[in-house]
């Protein structure tokens, strides 16, 4: 007896061999997977090194006024055994948001490429009015207008990457030019501020600020909402948008040559008053970029973000387009085994266990190459190389397996159609489950009526050809 002879196994025992080799080709597979998510993390670092020095995601908030003030406080301490309770003065600080904002955005942006990887950055023109104004409750949150400093105010912008600010940012309060200095205020943080005089707001007046700066970052564009009406108009160059945050724009458009969007958030919908009180020395800062906090108005962090979010996003995220394709490696593996089966059982042409695996590496090799070429001519010319290169080689090979090249015909055929049904499906999320459930009907269902007279414990010697 021979081992591997067809004329000495059973149609059963070759489906079982087909599946074992299937089973066997899983493990390239998913070193496949690790491969995509290997270079997808090279593809991250090497655009992280793209935009080093240049300003990460950005996100801005401001102007606030924060007005130092003198306050009582009273602490009780243990003196020869007894209680004893004591006032001293403290300075605090009342941080006033503006009644309005009116903020425009212009978001130039534009590609950088080191070698294969590409990152999107961008210069944003910032330009906006704020209008502050004492509230009459001022009494309420503890503090008498007496006792605040006015001259001793400062306006204070928040940046979450400094490096990205740009050159001369201009600062006007009531038209005068203010003189600005670096961090999120006289205690530190990120940003700028200035000092003012804040005198006319003690009179029930109000003050007009006008702000322009311009600020460089890359990816992603966030406003953390502080005013009682905020009103944000951002527009660009950029023809992919996406929108995300705690707010979404009222009104937006969005075409080939870019897009804009209009934001209206009020401070009823941020859920906290125009004022607010704390020690002196709180630090007005965004947290790193990457996990933006919510911000309270000049004082700390904390909780999620509540912010509008602007992300520049690559329309084609081709590391997860042939993660998803890879994910259907089984799908080519056993339709092509099936085939052959076919070919075996039915028609009597001799395929080795080798032959199946060869095959197999071929159809795992496939996404190899696709996420090879890929990264360096697109996923769609790649999709188009890789697998005209892979229907080839198995159609050929089948040729010499099958001896005919009518059969062979039919391998390469049933490829490519797997291949652009593949494609549709990727270019398809949202019925890609739909559309290969009902591939896999189909297919179960020939299967079964092509083999429904087989004895599938039988041994055959021979099978009449198809």
């Amino acid at each position: 007896m021979v081992l591997g002879s067809t004329g000495e196994r059973t149609p059963a025992f070759k489906l079982l061999i087909a599946i074992l080799i299937a089973a066997a080709l899983a493990i390239p597979i998913f070193m496949v997977w690790f491969l995509v998510y290997d270079r997808q993390n090279q593809s991250q670092e090497a655009q992280a090194s793209i935009t080093a020095g240049w300003g990460g995601p950005q996100a801005i908030a401001g102007p606030v006024l924060v007005i130092p003030y003198r306050a009582s406080a009273t602490e009780t301490v243990i003196e020869r055994g007894q209680s004893v309770t004591r006032s001293r003065d403290v300075m605090r600080e009342l941080t006033l948001v503006p009644e309005t904002v009116v903020l425009k955005t212009d978001i130039q942006s534009q590609h950088r490429k080191r070698s294969i990887y590409e990152a999107v950055i961008y210069d944003a023109k910032v330009e906006g009015t704020a209008r502050f104004a004492m509230p009459p409750d001022l009494a309420r949150f503890g503090v008498a207008l007496p006792d605040l400093r006015m001259d001793r105010a400062e306006l204070r912008f928040s940046l979450s990457d400094p490096r990205g600010l740009g050159a001369n940012p201009k600062v006007k309060a009531q038209g005068a030019p203010l003189r600005l200095q670096p961090g999120g205020g006289s205690t530190g943080g990120r940003g700028f501020f200035a000092f003012m005089d804040a005198a006319p707001l003690a009179g029930g007046g109000q003050v007009a600020v006008d702000f322009a700066y311009d600020v460089r970052g890359n990816g992603a564009l966030s406003l953390a909402p502080q005013a009682g009406d905020t009103s944000w108009t951002a527009t660009s160059n950029w023809p992919h948008p996406s929108f995300g945050g705690s707010f979404i724009p009222g009104a937006r458009q969005i075409t080939d040559k870019g897009f804009s969007a209009n934001y209206r958030i009020g401070n009823l919908a941020l859920g906290r008053a125009l004022i607010s009180t704390a020690d002196a020395g709180s630090v007005s800062e965004f947290p790193a970029p990457d996990t933006m906090a919510r911000v309270k108005p000049g004082m700390g962090i904390e909780g999620q973000a509540q912010t509008a979010e602007i992300n520049l996003i690559q329309p084609v995220d081709l590391y997860s387009r042939v993660d998803r394709s890879a994910k259907y490696g089984f799908l080519f593996i056993g339709f092509t085994f099936l085939a052959l089966l076919m070919f075996d059982v039915i028609g009597g042409v001799r395929v080795s266990a080798v032959e199946y695996l060869l095959m197999g590496a071929a159809l795992v090799l496939f996404f190899v190459l696709l996420l090879a070429f890929a990264e360096v001519i697109g996923f769609t010319p790649a999709y188009l190389l890789a697998s005209a290169a892979i229907s080839g080689l198995n159609t050929a090979y089948a040729a010499a397996v099958l001896k005919s090249w009518r059969r062979a015909a039919f391998i390469g055929g049933l490829l490519i159609g797997l291949y652009a049904v593949l494609y549709i499906l990727l270019s398809l999320e949202a019925f890609s489950l739909l559309i290969g459930s009902l591939l896999l009907f189909a297919a179960l269902a020939g299967v079964m009526y092509a083999t429904r007279h087989i004895d599938w414990g039988a041994r055959r010697g021979t099978e009449a050809s198809i």
